[in-house]
């Protein structure tokens, strides 16, 4: 492979052509629909399918076919086949919804305000994970220039994975026949530990969503009246998360959240911890004089990969200070995000939550747990030899560095369907979300120099993986 003739192509349409898709994408709203329930009326997702199977029919490769998929009453699915020199098959994924705005964003930046600068491209979606369908098909067309052949590649880029990818297994069932039996999956919506080599996703943690609603009045009374009798609603829900997380370490309490980590998946901890060292928190916006949980660089890898933690995402029931008068209030109600480890069973966790928060309320107050969301997580299967040396190989020629592997600590609802689905299926999860890039919050940015050079990696794996199955 003329690896600088394969950079020289991806770099030249990344600038010519996916940057100026991408800042005109960003600018589009479409909140997947956990956030928009009005998201077909609004039809911004609409505009972003447009915009992305437009793109990709102006690129087309010889043979390639293009289809919108629209189930009734579902987000709606890009479907893409691109023939290959073989019948084997590689299955290439992305998504094009994208989380709500969030506050907090510099005076400059926006959500839906592509700005350029120092090589970044700031806006919402832009690296989780709009650029996923432009990467994928850059690729197979690196590989097309160059005469390099590859076997059957088909592309996913679903609308719904910020919602848990609730609308996925439907078409995964209607798209079967026509999707077959891949062997390599390739996911670009993952993380990386730096900017400086290929990383790949060795796990992912599942997620569980619920609500934690506390009341004790039927309706708000004076502090001054009632403190000291009425019991105060935020002090009983400190009591009760208290039981699954203990607040000092943060440590999640509750067994049916604990897995026994494998022992190649500490050794990956221990490899890149050593290649991050304090960069495994420093990427995070600490507020002077705070400290991480740990200072240990391998247990906070361990710790955001296949330890359980939650975080109190929002509240309902709690005036702005401004208006907030001395009254003792009803009710509160807390979101709890409960990321839980690879192979901890969802189901089994979300029974837990639920018993743990509502057994024996305090003061005999009402304690109720409803869950929104429960995700599985994902643990890779054994990775084949060929597919570890095509890594290190495509990492040392386009980022001359070694390649990387982690566990990141988000959820993928996809990876585990697929897994369960083709268990003999090989996988390279990865992408562009590095150090501050911050998914999700403010100030989202896609650093463009990796996502190219990743856009190279991704050709040279799927070269590789034609030229290993050619030979058996």
């Amino acid at each position: 492979m003329n690896t600088s003739a394969i950079t020289s192509f991806v770099d030249a349409a990344w600038e010519q052509h996916i940057v100026p898709a991408l800042i005109d994408y960003i600018r589009i709203p479409n909140q997947s629909p956990l956030f928009d329930a009005d998201w077909e009326a609004h039809g911004h997702m609409d505009r972003a399918v447009d915009l992305i199977s437009g793109w990709c029919r102006d690129h087309a490769l010889p043979g390639m076919t293009l289809e919108v998929v629209r189930l009734p009453g579902r987000t709606p699915l890009i479907y893409i086949e691109v023939p290959g020199a073989s019948d084997r098959t590689v299955l290439l994924y992305g998504h094009l919804d994208k989380q709500p705005p969030m506050t907090g964003w510099d005076e400059d930046l926006g959500p839906w305000t592509p700005v350029l600068r120092d090589g970044r491209l700031y806006g919402r979606g832009g690296a989780d994970d709009g650029y996923a369908a432009f990467a994928s098909l850059t690729a197979l067309a690196a590989l097309a220039r160059e005469g390099i052949p590859h076997a059957r590649c088909v592309v996913l880029i679903e609308a719904c994975e910020e919602s848990g990818s609730l609308d996925l297994p439907a078409y995964i069932e209607e798209l079967a026949p026509r999707i077959g039996t891949p062997d390599l999956v390739v996911c670009l919506d993952s993380g990386c530990g730096n900017y400086e080599q290929l990383w790949s996703t060795t796990s992912l943690r599942g997620v569980l969503v619920g609500t934690l609603e506390i009341s004790t009045l039927t309706e708000g009374v004076h502090s001054g009246d009632a403190g000291g009798i009425v019991p105060e609603t935020f002090t009983v829900a400190r009591e009760v998360i208290g039981r699954i997380e203990d607040g000092p370490t943060g440590r999640i309490v509750l067994p049916e959240l604990q897995v026994d980590i494998p022992a190649e998946r500490r050794e990956q901890a221990v490899v890149a911890a050593a290649a991050l060292g304090d960069r495994v928190a420093g990427k995070f916006p600490f507020v002077a004089g705070t400290r991480p949980l740990t200072a240990d660089p391998v247990e906070q890898v361990l710790n955001r990969t296949w330890r359980p933690a939650m975080a109190v995402t929002g509240c309902k029931g709690l005036p702005p200070i401004e208006v907030a008068g001395n009254v003792l209030r009803p009710t509160t109600e807390f979101q709890l995000s409960i990321r839980i480890p690879p192979m901890c069973d969802a189901d089994t966790a979300t029974q837990a939550v639920k018993a743990e928060l509502e057994r024996d309320p305090p003061h005999g107050c009402s304690v109720t747990f409803h869950a929104h969301e429960a995700a599985g997580g994902w643990n890779a299967p054994e990775l084949a030899p060929w597919l570890a040396a095509a890594m290190d190989r495509a990492s040392m020629d386009y980022f001359d560095k070694p390649a990387c592997a982690m566990g990141e600590g988000g959820t993928i609802p996809f990876m585990g369907m697929l897994g369960e689905r083709f268990p003999q299926a090989q996988f390279l999860i990865t992408g562009v979300l590095g150090p501050h890039s911050n998914a999700h919050g403010p100030n989202e940015f896609l650093e463009l120099a990796t996502a190219r050079r990743l856009t190279s990696c991704v050709a040279s794996v799927i070269a590789d993986h034609h030229r290993e199955f050619s030979r058996t």
